[in-house]
């Protein structure tokens, strides 16, 4: 029986993030993990599908070209399995910077599955590990509905992908949440053909009606969208996989399914030590400590917590969990929410969501924007967007946000940094705004919510109003 401080379970994003300041306290830890190492981001998630999706933004300019008095986009040609040996290679690159950096505590990383034996132990197989505190950070799976499975052959997921020798020339992409649409967008814009198929109108996590009909119609025009869902109904003769959606048949030759991830919380044994599981087997666990409501010594981070399934949010849920393992415990206030859809234009949503206001019944504003005929979008030849912004009625305070733009991703970093500083419209009106950037759109939807609010102001700072700051 080995005894340390503390035991993490999972080398990822979160679990690694809790290493950092577990370090900082005591030596006498371990990590556990008997999966490949290098994080789910790096190796079949965030940097590899940017990467997929660079080469394909890239090709798909040349249809601009033209316009633009550039000749010669009619010679040019894509090889795709050229792109995805690209994918890999820069996805390796990104792996081996994560795998360097746990050289210097390579002694303490446990390549063996863990199980829990009571509250303080962990049966490793061959050996058990007793500790104060245990951090659980074992990350997601791909879901593969199990009716499915039958049709395995013809079936892709996401931690597969990355790894296709060969692209399939047609393709039904299922699950249109922010995996899905990332890669479907990116595969059309390669050549290849895809077929979309989702389960309402939420693309990206978008919730606010008007900007989830622009955006599916906006999609619709690049590639065959359906919301109904689909039935995957045999293998034909030629060897496609045959399904349904609505009144439609499809063959194709694989389908991509992007249909979410499950937390990797049932094999670990938490049920055997009398932890009471939620009908989707999940302890329950505090929002700002990480801690199992039924055992303080026990941490649930990361995608595993299933709560905010990003790679930030990982890192932040480990730090807090890392400190209080090896600290006097404090709860911590979570980052403005933040969530950034890598598709062209980006889509994001920051702070409180539309359906979280109304669902709240919040009294509040809304300010929005076309990016269609605005200054920089036409200079960029990316004229289509659309952002809302929300404002309490009360306060003036900028709530959260939700978007399709060109350049979404620096524009949701500026409206978070907004709602993280409390600042009312008002005060997000008087930042400087320079000409011409996709930031003025910006400035044009918070000006609308401001009219709803006060008719009378100026955005200018009065001197006599420094006094005040």
């Amino acid at each position: 029986m080995r005894e340390v401080d503390v035991a993490i379970i999972g080398a990822g994003t979160a679990g690694l993030a809790a290493r950092k300041q577990v370090a900082k306290k005591t030596d006498n830890y371990v990590i556990i993990d008997d999966g490949p190492l290098g994080t789910t981001c790096a190796r079949v998630g965030c940097m590899p599908s940017k990467v997929l999706i660079q080469a394909a933004n890239d090709y798909h300019r040349r249809h601009s070209f033209a316009q633009l008095g550039i000749n010669g986009q009619e010679n040019l040609s894509i090889n795709k399995d050229q792109v995805m040996n690209h994918v890999r290679v820069l996805r390796d690159r990104f792996v081996r910077s994560v795998k360097e950096a746990m050289n210097d505590y390579e002694d303490k990383i446990i390549r063996k599955r863990a199980k829990f034996i009571d509250k303080n132990t962990l049966d490793l197989g061959d050996e058990k590990i007793k500790a104060k505190k245990i951090i659980i950070a074992t990350g997601s799976r791909p879901i593969l509905p199990k009716p499915w499975m039958e049709f395995k052959d013809h079936l892709i997921d996401t931690n597969r992908f990355f790894e296709l020798e060969e692209i399939p020339q047609n393709v039904a992409v299922i699950g249109l949440g922010v995996i899905g649409i990332e890669i479907g967008q990116a595969l059309n814009r390669i050549g290849v053909n895809v077929i979309g198929i989702g389960l309402g109108k939420d693309i990206g996590g978008l919730s606010d009606p008007e900007l989830q009909d622009y955006v599916i119609d906006k999609f619709s025009k690049e590639f065959p969208i359906y919301l109904n869902g689909a039935e995957l109904k045999e293998i034909t003769d030629d060897g496609k996989l045959r399904l349904e959606t609505d009144d439609e048949s499809f063959k194709v030759d694989k389908a991509i399914i992007a249909v979410g991830r499950r937390p990797n919380i049932d094999k670990i044994g938490l049920e055997d030590i009398g932890i009471n599981l939620s009908d989707k087997g999940m302890p329950e666990f505090s929002q700002t400590t990480f801690k199992l409501k039924e055992a303080e010594n026990i941490f649930l981070i990361g995608d595993v917590n299933n709560d905010r399934p990003i790679l930030h949010e990982a890192a932040d849920e480990g730090t807090i969990a890392g400190f209080n393992a090896v600290n006097e415990d404090q709860c911590f206030q979570r980052r403005t929410s933040l969530g950034i859809t890598f598709c062209d234009p980006n889509i994001a949503t920051i702070g409180q969501r539309y359906k979280e206001l109304t669902d709240k019944k919040i009294d509040f504003v809304t300010g929005s924007v076309s990016f269609e005929g605005q200054g920089r979008s036409i200079v960029k030849l990316k004229e289509q967007g659309l952002l809302k912004v929300y404002a309490d009625k009360k306060n003036h305070k900028l709530l959260g946000a939700e978007l399709q733009a060109p350049d979404g991703e620096h524009l949701a970093h500026l409206i978070s940094w907004g709602v993280s500083l409390n600042l009312t419209v008002k005060e997000m009106l008087q930042m400087p705004f320079y000409h011409p950037v996709i930031e003025e759109g910006l400035r044009t939807a918070l000006r609308e919510a401001q009219l709803q609010l006060d008719e009378d102001f100026l955005e200018i700072i009065r001197c006599s109003e420094l006094a005040f700051r």
